[in-house]
């Protein structure tokens, strides 16, 4: 298949946009090097640099109110977002790990959001499946193991708004997903992508930023 506009992002070309992006914020600058240091082996959890800006810009285009995030790690997306919410809104996020989401905490206090995000320590499938069922999420954001995908859609797709927001990062699963024997989180990615493109619930599109970004609407 020809590709017509696709340009290879180079250091130089990443380091470009970057430069021609909203730039990180004190406390969202803090928390990156925090995570690099601190948690040296663990630091690709973190979302990319441009991917904090581009969710807040998504909060402010939807005018979302009330978010959910599966995966927390240690808070930059969800700081981000909570950052572009309006005086009402507020953000649950979801993760397993007190120690990550320790320095999420303070970043969240230094920022001054803390009062906007609910963190939630236990199993992600538990918490999405004590929420209200009638549709009232705005947007929301899933970023966590990737096994468990298509059990994190289907629990929050019914909750989602007619025209809220799902965003969902790593569909590329660093190029694993062209693999025809994939096997593993691999597998798992290449599944749910499958189940996002035959869902009619939603209208989505496929991006190429960071490691594969979907960007899906509830119809």
């Amino acid at each position: 298949m020809a590709r017509s506009k696709t340009t290879p992002l180079t250091e130089e070309l990443y380091a470009y946009m970057l430069g021609h992006n909203p730039p990180l914020d004190p406390v969202q600058r803090m928390l990156v090097d925090v995570t690099h240091t601190q948690l040296p082996l663990v630091a690709g959890k973190q979302v990319a640099q441009e991917q904090g800006p581009l969710l807040a810009f998504l909060v402010r285009l939807t005018g979302a109110r009330r978010i959910v995030e599966v995966g927390t790690f240690t808070g930059l997306s969800a700081l981000s977002m909570a950052q572009a919410l309006p005086p009402d809104g507020t953000l649950l996020t979801c993760d397993v790990s007190e120690e990550w989401t320790e320095h999420a905490r303070e970043a969240w206090a230094k920022a001054g959001v803390e009062d906007k995000i609910e963190l939630r320590i236990a199993p992600a499938l538990e918490t999405l499946a004590a929420l209200p069922e009638e549709p009232g999420i705005d947007m929301a954001f899933i970023d966590a193991d990737k096994e468990n995908y298509i059990g994190y859609w289907e629990a929050l797709v019914p909750r989602m708004r007619q025209g809220g927001l799902l965003v969902v990062d790593n569909v590329f699963l660093h190029g694993g997903v062209t693999d025809p024997g994939a096997t593993g989180p691999a597998a798992a990615i290449k599944e749910f992508n499958e189940r996002v493109k035959a869902d009619e619930r939603v209208e989505s599109v496929m991006l190429a930023v960071a490691d594969g970004l979907t960007l899906a609407r509830k119809r």
